[in-house]
Protein backbone atom coordinates (compact mmCIF):
# COMPACT_ATOMS: atom_id res chain seq x y z
CA UNK A 1 0.00 0.00 0.00
CA UNK A 2 2.93 2.50 1.13
CA UNK A 3 4.71 1.98 -2.63
CA UNK A 4 1.12 2.87 -4.44
CA UNK A 5 0.56 5.81 -2.30
CA UNK A 6 3.85 6.84 -2.33
CA UNK A 7 3.60 7.25 -6.54
CA UNK A 8 0.62 8.49 -6.51
CA UNK A 9 1.61 11.73 -4.28
CA UNK A 10 5.12 11.53 -6.57
CA UNK A 11 3.17 11.69 -10.15
CA UNK A 12 0.11 13.73 -8.98
CA UNK A 13 1.98 16.43 -6.68
CA UNK A 14 3.19 18.67 -9.50
CA UNK A 15 -0.69 18.72 -11.00
CA UNK A 16 -1.95 20.09 -7.76
CA UNK A 17 0.88 22.46 -7.11
CA UNK A 18 0.26 23.78 -10.82
CA UNK A 19 -3.89 23.74 -9.89
CA UNK A 20 -3.15 26.09 -7.08
CA UNK A 21 -0.80 28.36 -8.37
CA UNK A 22 -3.22 29.13 -11.45
CA UNK A 23 -6.62 29.30 -9.11
CA UNK A 24 -4.48 32.02 -6.80
CA UNK A 25 -3.64 33.62 -9.84
CA UNK A 26 -7.94 33.56 -10.78
CA UNK A 27 -8.67 34.65 -7.57
CA UNK A 28 -8.14 38.12 -8.59
CA UNK A 29 -9.79 37.23 -11.65
CA UNK A 30 -10.15 35.16 -14.33
CA UNK A 31 -8.98 37.86 -16.87
CA UNK A 32 -5.63 37.15 -15.20
CA UNK A 33 -5.67 34.18 -17.50
CA UNK A 34 -4.79 32.94 -20.54
CA UNK A 35 -7.86 31.06 -22.72
CA UNK A 36 -5.38 28.22 -22.51
CA UNK A 37 -4.69 28.44 -19.00
CA UNK A 38 -8.50 28.80 -17.90
CA UNK A 39 -9.14 25.33 -20.51
CA UNK A 40 -5.94 23.66 -17.98
CA UNK A 41 -7.54 25.09 -15.11
CA UNK A 42 -10.41 23.06 -16.13
CA UNK A 43 -8.96 19.67 -16.95
CA UNK A 44 -6.85 20.46 -14.06
CA UNK A 45 -10.00 20.93 -11.92
CA UNK A 46 -11.59 18.09 -12.95
CA UNK A 47 -8.75 15.32 -12.20
CA UNK A 48 -7.82 16.70 -8.39
CA UNK A 49 -11.72 16.44 -8.01
CA UNK A 50 -11.18 12.77 -9.16
CA UNK A 51 -8.10 12.05 -6.86
CA UNK A 52 -9.89 13.59 -4.29
CA UNK A 53 -12.71 10.98 -4.68
CA UNK A 54 -9.60 8.00 -4.87
CA UNK A 55 -7.75 9.22 -1.74
CA UNK A 56 -11.17 9.36 0.26
CA UNK A 57 -11.40 5.23 -1.21
CA UNK A 58 -8.22 3.72 -0.65
CA UNK A 59 -6.31 5.64 1.29
CA UNK A 60 -6.41 6.44 5.22
CA UNK A 61 -4.87 10.32 5.00
CA UNK A 62 -6.93 13.13 6.83
CA UNK A 63 -4.24 15.35 5.63
CA UNK A 64 -4.30 14.65 1.98
CA UNK A 65 -7.79 14.74 2.52
CA UNK A 66 -8.16 18.27 3.84
CA UNK A 67 -5.70 19.69 0.91
CA UNK A 68 -7.41 17.91 -1.64
CA UNK A 69 -10.97 19.03 -0.17
CA UNK A 70 -9.68 23.14 0.04
CA UNK A 71 -7.93 23.09 -3.69
CA UNK A 72 -10.91 21.58 -5.11
CA UNK A 73 -13.47 24.02 -3.27
CA UNK A 74 -11.10 26.75 -4.50
CA UNK A 75 -11.17 25.56 -8.05
CA UNK A 76 -14.16 24.80 -8.36
CA UNK A 77 -15.55 28.55 -7.54
CA UNK A 78 -13.13 29.49 -10.11
CA UNK A 79 -14.50 27.14 -12.72
CA UNK A 80 -18.14 27.62 -11.98
CA UNK A 81 -17.86 30.72 -11.36
CA UNK A 82 -15.92 31.65 -14.78
CA UNK A 83 -18.63 29.48 -16.77
CA UNK A 84 -21.46 31.48 -18.28
CA UNK A 85 -24.66 29.65 -17.05
CA UNK A 86 -26.40 27.74 -20.38
CA UNK A 87 -28.82 25.88 -21.27
CA UNK A 88 -26.59 22.77 -21.60
CA UNK A 89 -26.03 23.35 -17.66
CA UNK A 90 -29.05 23.15 -17.28
CA UNK A 91 -30.17 19.93 -19.42
CA UNK A 92 -27.04 18.29 -17.61
CA UNK A 93 -28.26 19.09 -14.27
CA UNK A 94 -31.60 17.59 -14.62
CA UNK A 95 -29.61 14.27 -17.17
CA UNK A 96 -26.89 13.97 -14.73
CA UNK A 97 -26.67 15.89 -11.26
CA UNK A 98 -30.24 15.67 -10.00
CA UNK A 99 -30.43 12.46 -11.02
CA UNK A 100 -27.01 11.16 -9.84
CA UNK A 101 -28.08 12.53 -6.18
CA UNK A 102 -31.01 11.03 -5.93
CA UNK A 103 -29.25 7.55 -6.68
CA UNK A 104 -26.62 8.19 -4.17
CA UNK A 105 -29.54 8.78 -1.51
CA UNK A 106 -31.51 6.18 -2.49
CA UNK A 107 -31.05 4.46 1.15
CA UNK A 108 -32.15 7.47 3.17
CA UNK A 109 -35.00 7.94 1.20
CA UNK A 110 -36.15 4.35 1.09
CA UNK A 111 -35.83 5.10 5.12
CA UNK A 112 -37.97 8.33 4.82
CA UNK A 113 -40.49 6.26 2.88
CA UNK A 114 -40.86 3.55 5.87
CA UNK A 115 -41.30 6.91 8.25
CA UNK A 116 -43.71 8.34 5.94
CA UNK A 117 -46.02 5.36 4.95
CA UNK A 118 -45.51 3.21 7.81
CA UNK A 119 -47.53 6.01 9.93
CA UNK A 120 -50.31 6.42 7.03
CA UNK A 121 -50.99 2.83 6.46
CA UNK A 122 -51.33 2.43 9.98
CA UNK A 123 -53.28 4.72 11.16
CA UNK A 124 -55.69 4.54 7.81
CA UNK A 125 -56.17 0.65 9.26
CA UNK A 126 -57.09 1.32 12.34
CA UNK A 127 -59.41 3.86 11.26
CA UNK A 128 -61.00 1.84 8.92
CA UNK A 129 -61.33 -1.19 11.33
CA UNK A 130 -62.22 0.89 14.71
CA UNK A 131 -65.67 2.03 14.93
CA UNK A 132 -64.59 3.74 17.92
CA UNK A 133 -61.60 5.59 16.11
CA UNK A 134 -64.05 6.62 13.67
CA UNK A 135 -66.47 8.05 16.64
CA UNK A 136 -63.08 9.89 17.87
CA UNK A 137 -61.92 11.59 14.89
CA UNK A 138 -64.59 14.21 14.52
CA UNK A 139 -68.22 14.69 14.72
CA UNK A 140 -71.15 12.72 12.31
CA UNK A 141 -71.66 15.52 10.93
CA UNK A 142 -68.50 16.68 9.86
CA UNK A 143 -67.66 13.49 8.90
CA UNK A 144 -70.56 13.26 6.23
CA UNK A 145 -69.55 16.64 4.46
CA UNK A 146 -66.29 15.72 4.03
CA UNK A 147 -66.91 12.43 2.70
CA UNK A 148 -69.86 13.77 0.85
CA UNK A 149 -68.84 17.12 -0.21
CA UNK A 150 -65.68 18.54 0.98
CA UNK A 151 -63.19 15.98 0.37
CA UNK A 152 -64.18 16.50 -3.57
CA UNK A 153 -64.73 19.97 -3.97
CA UNK A 154 -61.26 20.55 -2.38
CA UNK A 155 -60.28 20.05 -6.05
CA UNK A 156 -62.31 22.48 -7.81
CA UNK A 157 -62.47 25.11 -5.53
CA UNK A 158 -60.33 27.62 -7.73
CA UNK A 159 -59.40 28.44 -11.44
CA UNK A 160 -56.77 25.55 -12.35
CA UNK A 161 -53.56 27.49 -12.93
CA UNK A 162 -54.54 29.16 -9.51
CA UNK A 163 -55.15 25.79 -7.36
CA UNK A 164 -51.79 24.62 -9.26
CA UNK A 165 -49.67 27.45 -7.87
CA UNK A 166 -51.02 27.54 -4.22
CA UNK A 167 -50.58 23.32 -3.84
CA UNK A 168 -47.72 23.93 -5.39
CA UNK A 169 -46.02 26.38 -3.19
CA UNK A 170 -47.88 24.66 -0.59
CA UNK A 171 -45.51 21.29 -1.46
CA UNK A 172 -42.33 23.43 -1.82
CA UNK A 173 -42.92 24.63 1.63
CA UNK A 174 -43.16 21.20 3.11
CA UNK A 175 -40.27 19.69 0.83
CA UNK A 176 -38.07 22.36 2.10
CA UNK A 177 -39.02 21.74 5.94
CA UNK A 178 -38.44 18.37 5.43
CA UNK A 179 -35.04 18.93 4.30
CA UNK A 180 -34.13 21.53 6.22
CA UNK A 181 -34.99 19.97 9.71
CA UNK A 182 -32.44 17.35 9.21
CA UNK A 183 -29.84 19.56 10.34
CA UNK A 184 -30.66 19.09 14.02
CA UNK A 185 -30.15 15.48 13.77
CA UNK A 186 -32.33 14.03 11.74
CA UNK A 187 -35.48 14.64 14.19
CA UNK A 188 -37.57 17.40 13.10
CA UNK A 189 -37.30 15.95 9.18
CA UNK A 190 -37.88 12.11 11.66
CA UNK A 191 -41.40 13.90 13.27
CA UNK A 192 -42.67 15.72 9.96
CA UNK A 193 -42.06 12.22 7.73
CA UNK A 194 -44.50 10.53 10.20
CA UNK A 195 -46.77 13.37 11.18
CA UNK A 196 -47.64 13.55 7.33
CA UNK A 197 -47.92 10.29 6.70
CA UNK A 198 -50.44 10.17 9.63
CA UNK A 199 -52.97 13.02 8.02
CA UNK A 200 -53.11 11.11 4.59
CA UNK A 201 -53.71 8.10 6.60
CA UNK A 202 -56.60 9.81 8.28
CA UNK A 203 -59.01 10.51 5.05
CA UNK A 204 -57.88 6.85 3.35
CA UNK A 205 -59.57 5.10 6.64
CA UNK A 206 -62.16 7.28 6.60
CA UNK A 207 -63.18 6.61 3.02
CA UNK A 208 -62.48 2.83 3.63
CA UNK A 209 -64.53 2.92 6.64
CA UNK A 210 -67.77 4.17 4.50
CA UNK A 211 -67.17 1.81 1.79
CA UNK A 212 -65.49 5.14 -0.89
CA UNK A 213 -62.51 3.73 -1.41
CA UNK A 214 -62.73 3.85 -5.11
CA UNK A 215 -63.75 7.92 -4.61
CA UNK A 216 -60.52 8.67 -2.54
CA UNK A 217 -58.07 6.91 -4.23
CA UNK A 218 -59.52 7.90 -7.92
CA UNK A 219 -58.85 11.23 -6.24
CA UNK A 220 -55.59 11.54 -4.20
CA UNK A 221 -53.47 9.04 -6.88
CA UNK A 222 -53.52 11.20 -10.13
CA UNK A 223 -51.39 14.00 -8.01
CA UNK A 224 -50.29 11.83 -5.33
CA UNK A 225 -48.11 9.54 -5.96
CA UNK A 226 -45.05 11.87 -7.43
CA UNK A 227 -46.16 14.24 -5.05
CA UNK A 228 -45.59 12.08 -2.10
CA UNK A 229 -42.60 10.81 -3.69
CA UNK A 230 -41.30 13.94 -4.08
CA UNK A 231 -42.21 14.90 -0.07
CA UNK A 232 -40.76 11.64 0.64
CA UNK A 233 -37.18 12.10 -1.08
CA UNK A 234 -37.06 15.73 0.34
CA UNK A 235 -37.57 14.09 3.51
CA UNK A 236 -34.01 11.46 2.39
CA UNK A 237 -32.48 14.52 1.82
CA UNK A 238 -32.26 15.58 5.15
CA UNK A 239 -32.07 12.94 6.88
CA UNK A 240 -28.51 12.23 5.04
CA UNK A 241 -27.77 15.97 5.79
CA UNK A 242 -28.55 14.96 9.70
CA UNK A 243 -27.00 11.82 9.27
CA UNK A 244 -23.39 13.18 8.32
CA UNK A 245 -23.32 15.16 11.39
CA UNK A 246 -24.14 11.96 13.88
CA UNK A 247 -21.53 9.57 11.16
CA UNK A 248 -19.65 11.57 9.35
CA UNK A 249 -16.92 8.32 8.49
CA UNK A 250 -13.41 9.71 8.25
CA UNK A 251 -14.38 13.28 7.42
CA UNK A 252 -14.59 16.04 9.67
CA UNK A 253 -18.24 16.73 10.71
CA UNK A 254 -17.26 20.45 9.07
CA UNK A 255 -17.09 19.02 5.52
CA UNK A 256 -19.63 16.46 6.06
CA UNK A 257 -22.22 18.71 6.95
CA UNK A 258 -20.87 20.85 3.70
CA UNK A 259 -20.85 17.76 1.24
CA UNK A 260 -23.79 16.45 1.86
CA UNK A 261 -25.42 20.01 2.11
CA UNK A 262 -24.19 20.46 -1.63
CA UNK A 263 -25.70 17.12 -3.02
CA UNK A 264 -28.71 18.07 -0.86
CA UNK A 265 -29.28 21.44 -2.63
CA UNK A 266 -28.93 19.92 -5.96
CA UNK A 267 -32.36 17.26 -4.44
CA UNK A 268 -34.62 20.32 -3.44
CA UNK A 269 -33.61 22.39 -6.38
CA UNK A 270 -34.67 19.35 -8.77
CA UNK A 271 -37.74 18.84 -6.24
CA UNK A 272 -39.22 21.85 -7.29
CA UNK A 273 -39.65 20.90 -11.00
CA UNK A 274 -40.58 18.00 -9.59
CA UNK A 275 -43.57 19.39 -7.34
CA UNK A 276 -44.42 21.90 -10.28
CA UNK A 277 -45.34 18.63 -12.23
CA UNK A 278 -47.61 17.36 -9.38
CA UNK A 279 -49.10 20.80 -8.90
CA UNK A 280 -49.86 20.63 -12.47
CA UNK A 281 -51.89 17.19 -12.19
CA UNK A 282 -53.55 18.58 -9.19
CA UNK A 283 -54.91 21.40 -10.68
CA UNK A 284 -55.49 20.30 -14.38
CA UNK A 285 -56.12 16.77 -14.16
CA UNK A 286 -57.35 15.18 -10.57
CA UNK A 287 -60.56 17.78 -10.56
CA UNK A 288 -61.62 17.74 -14.02
CA UNK A 289 -64.16 15.81 -15.37
CA UNK A 290 -61.76 12.56 -17.30
CA UNK A 291 -63.14 9.41 -16.14
CA UNK A 292 -61.31 8.19 -12.64
CA UNK A 293 -59.31 4.96 -14.65
CA UNK A 294 -57.83 8.18 -17.08
CA UNK A 295 -56.99 10.17 -13.93
CA UNK A 296 -55.35 7.26 -12.25
CA UNK A 297 -53.62 6.41 -15.36
CA UNK A 298 -52.01 9.67 -15.84
CA UNK A 299 -50.54 9.79 -11.98
CA UNK A 300 -49.71 6.25 -12.94
CA UNK A 301 -47.63 7.09 -16.20
CA UNK A 302 -45.99 9.90 -14.68
CA UNK A 303 -44.66 8.42 -11.28
CA UNK A 304 -43.61 4.99 -13.42
CA UNK A 305 -41.53 7.90 -15.81
CA UNK A 306 -39.79 9.43 -12.52
CA UNK A 307 -38.93 6.39 -10.99
CA UNK A 308 -37.01 4.94 -14.61
CA UNK A 309 -35.49 8.46 -14.95
CA UNK A 310 -34.43 8.32 -11.38
CA UNK A 311 -33.30 4.61 -11.41
CA UNK A 312 -31.65 4.57 -15.41
CA UNK A 313 -30.01 7.71 -15.27
CA UNK A 314 -29.26 7.96 -11.51
CA UNK A 315 -27.14 4.27 -12.27
CA UNK A 316 -25.87 5.84 -15.08
CA UNK A 317 -24.37 8.52 -13.74
CA UNK A 318 -22.95 6.54 -10.87
CA UNK A 319 -21.47 4.40 -12.74
CA UNK A 320 -19.53 7.89 -14.41
CA UNK A 321 -18.31 8.46 -10.98
CA UNK A 322 -20.80 11.10 -10.46
CA UNK A 323 -22.60 11.49 -6.74
CA UNK A 324 -24.24 14.91 -7.52
CA UNK A 325 -22.69 17.40 -5.74
CA UNK A 326 -23.38 20.89 -6.50
CA UNK A 327 -20.33 21.63 -9.27
CA UNK A 328 -19.26 18.32 -9.74
CA UNK A 329 -17.64 17.29 -12.42
CA UNK A 330 -17.55 13.86 -14.18
CA UNK A 331 -14.10 12.46 -13.18
CA UNK A 332 -11.34 12.03 -15.63
CA UNK A 333 -9.76 8.93 -16.27
CA UNK A 334 -6.65 8.30 -14.15
CA UNK A 335 -4.22 5.75 -15.84
CA UNK A 336 -1.52 6.37 -13.52
CA UNK A 337 -3.32 5.17 -10.50
CA UNK A 338 -4.24 1.67 -12.63
CA UNK A 339 -2.18 -0.63 -10.75
CA UNK A 340 -3.34 0.74 -6.95
CA UNK A 341 -5.06 -1.95 -4.97
CA UNK A 342 -8.61 -2.61 -5.10
CA UNK A 343 -10.97 -1.84 -2.05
Amino acid sequence: MSQYFDRFLATNQPLWDRLAQLTGRAGGGVSRLSAAEIDELVRLYQRTSSHLSYVRTYYDDPALVARLTGLVAAAGSVVYGARPKSLRAVVDFFRVTFPAALWHSRYFVAAAGVLFFVPAISVGAWLANSDRAIEASAPPALREAYLNEDFESYYSSKPATEFAAQVTTNNIQVGFLAFAGGVLLCVPTALLLVYNGGAVGVPAGLFVAAGESAKFFGLILPHGLLELTAIVIAGGAGLRVGWSLIDPGDRPRASALTEEGRRAVVVVLGLVATFAVAGLIEGFVTGSSLPTAARVGVGVVVEVAFVLYVCVLGREAAAQGRTGLLGEVAPAALPSLRAAPSP
